[in-house]
């Protein structure tokens, strides 16, 4: 059962175009070889990350500025890849689900889950295009 709540959960953010890695080796090769930006998405079976975080990931990835590249990494399933993007997310405790935008390999925004589960989806979208805006337009303006 729990496999295919995941697959359901994994879905819901892949159909929207998002890049799955699902272990560490896929997580260096994008997050080294990728120039500019990096969205990495850490989903997990959580209530917040299903009515919160991902229909405002859905809702962010409408804006007219996105990153390089989208990806998610699985909290609940995929952990030694979830592991391995967290080491990119520099001084930051583990947090799921939480959003991680990097710039040439380097972390530049996190919204932790302590930011997601106090608003509702279109308010954590407005903080992840506000990202995207600052980060993704070539030069960064924060």
């Amino acid at each position: 059962m729990h496999d295919i709540l995941a697959n359901q959960f994994k879905n819901e953010v892949t159909r929207l175009g998002v890049t799955e890695l699902r272990t560490p080796e896929e997580v260096d090769q994008l997050i080294k070889s990728e120039k500019g930006t990096v969205l990495v998405f850490v989903n997990s079976v959580c209530g917040c990350a299903g009515g919160i975080a991902r229909p405002a990931l859905s809702i962010a990835l409408k804006h007219s500025v996105r990153p390089d590249a989208v990806t998610t990494v699985f909290a609940s399933g995929d952990r030694e890849a979830t592991e391995r993007a967290r080491e990119y997310f520099a001084g930051m405790p583990p947090s799921s689900p939480s959003f991680a935008l990097l710039r040439d390999g380097r972390l530049v925004k996190m919204i932790h889950r302590s930011d997601i589960e106090v608003r509702d989806p279109q308010q954590v979208a407005a903080l992840l295009t506000g990202a995207f805006d600052a980060f993704c337009t070539g030069v960064a303006k924060g």
